[in-house]
């Protein structure tokens, strides 16, 4: 049977470490138990390089906290991006524990709380505003509290890009106004009492296809055209969103980033003659953080049923529900995994690997071909940066949560 991965450029296949120079025993004693999360340093600030080579002077970098609002994964991005979007009132204060400046950072997402806007007023923000009533709440606190609120529009638009993971646009959605009803708005903001920031245009997420996100890109600025035109506006900011993805999945290719970049650089032009003062940025999460996290949990068991062998593992979807298939996925596929045994050997198994919970959803990998494993082997999941432990039900069945490295 041939072992179901995806390449990894910084973990070969002949590597016992993630991270060149860390054995992952001694880091799993530096921790203290397994599981735990790992993330490299070097390896997002290498993503981040990369991008930078290709992604026009113009256009300025945000992290999305919400893929990994780990408090220091994130202040080593805020040296290395342009800006963070928040999407809660607890990213919002991790965000606000960094060095970043604040005029470059962003709220979004419907049903804020009144307080998580105050909290947004206060530290003086970009609100970006997810319906009217929304609109109408900020106002009244700025009013009542003396603040000046500082809002973007988040935009439904009326398309989505094509194949995306999670499809944020087009439609009817509980995200952003819808297109149409924008211009009435921003007619009707009340420029003495707040500062009118541009549009926020979010289309969707996890894409690999870049001539998709090339077309969302385009029409994100066709469509900002068009509303600054209704209008009769200029856009101080416009926020492209992102969709970038990275590949999980046998088959998967990664994204060609440089190709979506240079066509961004090229449709530029056009928009910046009719809106000159315009400050664009994309926002992206999993593409910057995503490869450069690693699970790692421990084998406790190993039995065979039937003649299936199962590795019993320490780690399960309450720590990492995305790799249990739980998380969006429709037909269940496998992560890649590495097996880092202690004894080293060439002979190979088909396995299944599960954690601890009782539910026969908690499956890390299923009939998975790799190097026979022994009780104590760690087993480590690839791709797991982003949406990782924030994303899983961790108080599920009381197991202790995962720990967090960043070296």
């Amino acid at each position: 049977m041939i072992p179901i991965h995806c390449p990894h450029p910084f973990f070969p296949e002949d590597q016992t470490t993630p991270i060149p120079g860390y054995p992952l025993s001694k880091l799993a004693h530096e921790v203290g138990s397994t599981p735990f999360y790992l993330y490299s340093r070097a390896q997002l600030s290498d993503r981040v390089r990369r991008l930078r080579q290709f992604l026009p002077k113009a256009v300025a970098l945000h992290f999305a906290v919400k893929a990994n609002p780990m408090p220091a994964l994130v202040q080593h991005l805020a040296a290395e991006v342009d800006g963070f979007d928040v999407a809660s009132g607890g990213e919002l204060r991790v965000a606000l524990d960094t060095p970043m400046t604040r005029e470059h950072i962003s709220f979004a997402g419907p049903g804020k709380t009144r307080d998580e806007l105050l909290m947004a007023l206060a530290a003086g923000i970009i609100l970006n505003v997810e319906s009217e009533w929304e609109l109408q709440q900020i106002h009244q606190l700025g009013q009542q509290y003396g603040y000046r609120p500082r809002v973007s529009l988040r935009v439904n638009p009326d398309f989505e890009i094509r194949g995306s993971g999670m499809r944020m646009g087009g439609g009817a959605k509980p995200f952003g106004i819808d297109s149409e009803k924008i211009p009435t708005i921003v007619r009707a903001l009340d420029a003495s009492t707040l500062t009118f920031c541009g549009f926020h245009i979010f289309s969707g997420s996890q894409s690999l296809n870049a001539e998709a996100l090339i077309e969302a890109q385009k029409k994100s600025l066709e469509l900002a055209l068009w509303l600054a035109h209704q209008c009769q506006c200029t856009i101080p900011f416009l926020n492209l969103g992102g969709g970038f993805g990275i590949p999980y999945f046998p088959g998967e290719q990664p994204l060609d980033s440089q190709r979506v970049c240079e066509a961004l650089a090229h449709a530029l032009p056009a928009f910046q003659a009719a809106q000159p003062q315009t400050r664009l940025n994309i926002e992206l999460g999993r593409h910057l953080v995503g490869e450069a996290g690693y699970y790692v949990c421990r084998v406790l068991d190993r039995k065979i049923s039937r003649g299936q062998t199962f590795l019993i593992t320490d780690g399960g979807l309450h720590h990492h529900l995305s790799a249990s298939g739980n998380f969006g996925q429709v037909i269940r596929k496998n992560y890649p995994v590495r097996l880092i045994s202690q004894i080293a050997t060439k002979e190979t198994e088909t396995v299944t690997i599960v954690g601890p919970l009782c539910t026969p959803l908690d499956i890390l990998a299923d009939k998975m071909t790799l190097p026979r494993a022994q009780v104590g082997d760690l087993v480590v999941v690839l791709q797991s940066g982003a949406y990782g432990k924030t994303a899983s039900p961790s108080a599920f069945l009381g197991h202790p949560p995962a720990q967090e490295l960043l070296i």
